[in-house]
């Protein structure tokens, strides 16, 4: 049975979200298709998600960003996890490799994580790297603290990015020069329909409220200015996090029976940080998006200008957003009409299980052998 490795970055949820479609579409192309997921994402996120045959095989595959919140990453802290990731960097590759070998992969898949892209091409395994950011892209806006010399290390990781065979570059996203060969794909965005009745009777809203949905990604925000949310009235907040007991303004998300994506289609307006997957599927839903910027991160002002584009959209400062001064955003965000410019097809998952299948098909003769001794 065909094999693929995929190996998924755990810092949030966007990646994964990424990978997920793009395994069901590649599903579609090679029969018997098994992957292999290499990651720390808990296993719950795949589960109804992913709908051909995987298995979980947790390992750390890159550090990511350290983050205080999803609003807030700890610059000094980042730099240092990557240091002392890159310490025990040939053993990390080669653990890699011995388990890619082990289970017998026939392609590797990267979502974002260098170690894998490295690790296939000493096994000898094609690689793909799915990509809308790369780590190094991450890593350049930030000053490392004196005890780093930041060079080599960004050196490195560069280099083992340029050892994907290809590089399949989700718009949107920024310029990435790292591979060497690249090819851009369309966006990914698998969003759910819409139970906008059902998610209004559960809530027992009363004519007129709106709901709003404040989520910020796979990386959990823990506190809210509740006490000043409260006296917003005319809304209902849809929340990710704990709420305060006996709360008339929140709800968690976890006690009402939708996923997270239903509900991402159903309220009257989402508050988030710019991320892509929330973004990409905003702009597909023509939902209004309240976002919070964090002004250090690579992707974030292609995706700001896409959402701007081809979406309905409205910052809110961070000031106001941890001050509980929502209400004027909130009607501005309702009010802003729906561009007239419709924005690329989601096509993404499909382009890239296209090109991914190439690698299965030149495998095809070796895969037909390995099936029957199987």
């Amino acid at each position: 049975m065909p094999l693929i490795w995929a190996a998924i970055s755990a810092h949030g949820f966007g990646h994964a979200a990424q990978v997920v479609p793009v395994l069901n579409a590649l599903g579609q192309l090679v029969p018997d298709l098994r992957v292999i997921l290499r990651t720390t994402v808990p296993a719950w996120f795949f589960k109804d998600r992913l709908l051909i045959p995987w298995d979980m095989s947790a390992a750390q595959q890159d550090i990511g960003c350290i983050q205080d919140g999803p609003l807030k990453i700890d610059v000094e802290a980042t730099w240092l996890e990557h240091e002392r990731f890159h310490e025990t960097w040939s053993d990390r590759v080669q653990h890699e490799v011995a388990a890619m070998k082990a289970v017998r992969s026939d392609v590797v898949l990267a979502d974002t994580p260098y170690l894998a892209l490295e690790a296939g091409k000493v096994a000898a395994i094609p690689t793909v790297a799915l990509v809308s950011f790369t780590w190094d892209l991450v890593l350049s806006d930030y000053v490392a603290p004196p005890s780093i010399d930041r060079s080599p290390l960004l050196s490195a990781i560069r280099r083992s990015y340029a050892q994907a065979d290809v590089a399949l570059r989700i718009i949107p996203a920024p310029k990435i020069d790292v591979f060497q060969r690249i090819h851009d794909i369309g966006p990914i965005a698998e969003p759910a329909s819409s139970a906008r009745d059902q998610l209004a009777a559960a809530l027992t809203l009363t004519p007129g409220e709106r709901t709003v949905l404040v989520g910020f990604g796979g990386i959990p925000l823990t506190s809210l200015p509740f006490s000043d949310l409260e006296r917003l009235t005319g809304y209902r907040f849809l929340f990710d996090g704990p709420i305060v007991p006996g709360s008339a303004r929140f709800v968690s998300t976890h006690s009402l029976p939708f996923s997270f994506k239903t509900l991402m289609a159903s309220v009257d307006i989402i508050m988030t940080k710019p991320g892509y997957g929330t973004i990409v599927e905003a702009i597909e839903l023509q939902q209004p998006v309240l976002y919070v910027r964090r002004y250090n991160f690579a992707d974030e002002p292609p995706l700001v200008d896409y959402l701007h584009r081809y979406g309905r959209a409205v910052e809110l400062s961070i000031e106001d957003f941890m001050s509980g001064r929502w209400g004027p955003a909130l009607q501005q965000t309702l009010a802003t009409p729906i561009p007239s410019i419709p924005a690329p097809p989601p096509t993404g998952a499909a382009e890239a299980a296209a090109l991914i299948a190439e690698h299965f098909s030149k495998l095809g003769r070796h895969i037909d052998d390995r099936t029957r001794r199987d």
